[in-house]
């Protein structure tokens, strides 16, 4: 999943990698990780594997937030950009 091209240069707010966690952590460490940013913030998580490609913005927009980007890198690192909600 890839948005507009407008979104191509997302600046994050803050990085984390959650490359060697495994569900549900995942999405702990990433909510953690959210809720420390003001809102309209950027979050970019690097993730590995099927299961937190899906779960981890999935949740993420259930509880609100935005998923401005997706990209699978050629190294198996999953890039993700999620914007805070409100």
């Amino acid at each position: 999943m890839t948005t507009s091209g407008q979104d191509q240069n997302i600046s994050p707010d803050q990085h984390i990698d959650i490359t060697r966690d495994i569900c549900p952590m995942t999405f702990v460490r990433t909510r953690l990780a959210l809720d420390r940013l003001q809102p309209g913030a950027v979050l970019l998580v690097e993730l590995r594997g099927e299961e937190p490609a899906r779960n981890v913005p999935r949740t993420a927009l259930e509880q609100g937030h935005a998923v401005l980007r997706q990209e699978a890198g050629p190294d198996g690192v999953t890039r993700l950009w999620l914007r805070r909600g409100g």
